[in-house]
């Protein structure tokens, strides 16, 4: 049965390779009931431009449930059914608009929603704030290139030529990931990877601006400035093959009105 939801934007991955969709990101809302949603495919380099949405905008959205993804939360769009409603939600007085959506999806920690999900099948979604941030770590993919069988996929675009990409998809030479402490009396640390879009599109674009220098500007932002100056939070989800693991989809990170801050950024 086809459903009409509204639903505010709040993760966007890098997109990956994928057999449905040439090229997909995983996309995760909060609806205006205050439910997780999961929306695929989207091959969002493939949408209309007025199907484009960003990042904290409303979007109605018509859907149907998964009957492949098991997962509770994940929904597939109708021919990419996407009415973008709002701008994106306004970062004032620290991210309070944002903030009003956000904040009663918040949950202890990795840990809780771990041991959740290992009772209940759910959720699959969650977000939380870490303890404790160590570190950003960033590491050399071992083949800094895609496999044949996934070029082949990318270059169905050329199928697509009214709306495919001038380029093909570029993949990440490197993993970033982050290390870290839940707020949980039996948390003995995790390490996470992180495929959101924005820390992928931010390397893309600071190895042209900076050169060699690029990884030392991720970090300035993406560890420093996320542990100094914000009050950060991750988007979490699990991996549909594999439903035990985690790994981070997106950053939520209001200023820290408490912290000195370190950077201006």
């Amino acid at each position: 049965m086809i459903e009409t939801k509204r639903a505010l934007i709040v993760v966007r991955t890098y997109p990956t390779p994928a057999k449905q969709g040439i090229e997909v990101s995983c996309t995760a809302a909060i609806t205006d009931k205050g439910e997780w949603l999961r929306l695929f495919p989207i091959p969002y380099r493939f949408l209309d431009s007025d199907k484009q949405f960003r990042k904290y905008q409303w979007i109605d959205v018509q859907v149907t449930r998964a009957t492949k993804d098991h997962r509770v939360e994940s929904y597939k769009i109708e021919n990419n059914a996407i009415t973008i409603i709002s701008e994106p939600l306004s970062t004032d007085h620290s991210w309070a608009e944002r903030k009003r959506i956000v904040s009663p999806m918040i949950k202890p920690s990795l840990c809780w929603l771990q041991s959740e999900r290992d009772k209940h099948q759910t959720p699959t979604l969650g977000i939380f704030k870490p303890k404790r941030i160590k570190r950003l770590i960033i590491a050399k993919e071992k083949n800094s290139d895609w496999s044949e069988g996934e070029l082949q996929i990318l270059r169905q675009r050329l199928l697509y030529a009214d709306n495919a990409p001038k380029k093909d998809l570029e993949k990440l030479p490197y993993k970033f990931s982050y290390e870290f402490e839940c707020d949980d009396p039996g948390c003995k640390g995790h390490t996470l990877m992180c495929s959101d879009w924005e820390i992928g599109e931010s390397f893309r674009k600071w190895r042209t601006d900076y050169g060699d220098d690029w990884e030392s500007k991720l970090r300035e932002k993406y560890e420093a400035h996320m542990i100094a100056n914000c009050d950060t939070h991750f988007y979490v989800g699990t991996v549909h093959q594999n439903p035990k693991s985690w790994i981070i989809v997106g950053l939520f990170y209001p200023p820290n009105l408490a912290a000195t801050p370190l950077f201006d950024l």
